[in-house]
């Protein structure tokens, strides 16, 4: 059976661990997934973690560890080398590594310059230096398909309201406590507009291009994993299903636009 080509960058934790978990029980498909991360150790790390998981100890769906880092231009080319020598293609393109900084700004000591540089060079420039580098071995593929991940935090629509994401005015005066999350849901923005652009850009390709809204999850992302466990935050499974269930066809009907969980308040489909 022809394996389904997948490149999830970031893979080794969160999100995208979850993504390459929920490929590997898939009944529908066989997947050869490339486990990106930033260096060697990790990505092996996450492919042991992988084997050793409930569910996926019979699995056809392989596993190739694959060093890039989207502040790297010489990672992601040679990423890009690595692939098309193993493969040749990639009939999915997971967009799922990035940063959440906001929250650690102080504790790093990041002035705001930093902490916007740092989360749009990794979340925006990083993503589309690596989504440019390899649209060739996409447009080699029969199915193609391009997915970015966003957040409905940076909804232009949603944040004009005060729920869900805390959207109420602060008291008077100066400091603000630190609740906005600028750096992050900007990059993010900036990062579905990059995916809209991409939708139009390849529609004639037959490129199938998604943002996938994620919901509230507990990760690591932003360093604190406590926090968003005690706010309820869910299991990052579900994303994962998500992300799985745009790879095989579930939500061919959305495509350009970012999809959600259909139990999500958004019915589905975060407004923009």
């Amino acid at each position: 059976m022809t394996s389904t080509i997948v490149l999830i960058t970031g893979t080794n934790t969160g999100i995208g661990y979850e993504t390459a978990l929920q490929l590997l029980k898939s009944t529908k498909e066989t997947y050869k997934i490339f486990v990106g991360a930033r260096s060697l150790e990790k990505s092996v790390g996450a492919i042991d973690r992988l084997k050793q998981e409930e569910g996926a100890e019979s699995t056809k769906s392989t596993l190739e560890a694959l060093v890039v880092d989207l502040e790297d231009d010489e990672s992601i080319q040679k990423a890009y080398e690595e692939v098309e020598e193993k493969v040749g293609k990639v009939d999915v393109l997971v967009n799922n590594a990035g940063v959440l900084l906001d929250s650690q700004a102080k504790q790093q000591n990041l002035t705001t310059r930093q902490l916007f540089t740092k989360s749009f060079d990794t979340n925006v420039t990083g993503t589309q230096v690596l989504t440019e580098t390899f649209v060739p071995l996409l447009l080699k593929s029969d199915a193609p398909r391009l997915l970015f991940l966003g957040t409905s935090m940076s909804s232009l629509t949603i944040s004009e309201y005060p729920q869900p994401y805390f959207n109420h005015a602060p008291p008077a005066g100066w400091p603000k406590p630190n609740q906005e999350f600028w750096a992050y849901k900007s990059s993010k923005l900036a990062l579905v507009m990059l995916m809209r652009d991409w939708a139009k850009t390849l529609k004639n390709d037959g490129v199938k291009v998604w943002a996938i809204n994620p919901g509230l999850v507990a990760t690591n992302l932003g360093g604190d994993k406590e926090f968003l466990e005690s706010i309820g935050a869910g299991d990052p499974a579900r994303s994962g299903g998500l992300i799985r269930d745009v790879i095989e066809g579930g939500r061919d009907g959305e495509v350009g636009r970012m999809v959600a969980l259909e139990d999500d308040i958004f019915g589905g489909v975060v407004p923009w």
